[in-house]
């Protein structure tokens, strides 16, 4: 499911909800359905940039590379299109330069309304 967030001072970030949760959860929010006022705003881009600097501290594991092996198998006529992993930092992005642009122009954030 998309989840579409919004905001009168940045143009509107669409996110899957499974990929927004990991944010909303950090932020204490409901992943369905929620506001992030223009006073948790500062608040909200210091926790998420905190994780971004985490997980680049962190690098995914080979579980990935494994799960796509499994599913693929052996068979080398396989004609799956490459594995391209998308970061954390690279789907945060969006997210977090309209908390920026919220918390500069003390804006409220919305999202599942």
């Amino acid at each position: 499911m998309l989840l579409t967030f919004k905001c009168k001072s940045y143009p509107e970030v669409l996110m899957y909800q499974d990929h927004a949760k990991r944010i909303l959860d950090l932020l204490h929010k409901d992943p369905v359905r929620g506001v992030i006022t223009a006073e948790e705003a500062p608040h909200a881009v210091k926790v998420v940039e905190g994780e971004i600097e985490e997980s680049r501290r962190h690098p995914p594991t080979d579980q990935v590379t494994r799960d796509v092996q499994a599913h693929r198998g052996d068979d080398p006529d396989n004609e799956h299109e490459l594995i391209e992993e998308v970061s954390f930092p690279t789907r945060a992005f969006p997210l977090l330069e309209m908390l920026r642009s919220a918390r500069d122009n003390k804006t409220d954030i919305l999202w599942g309304v």
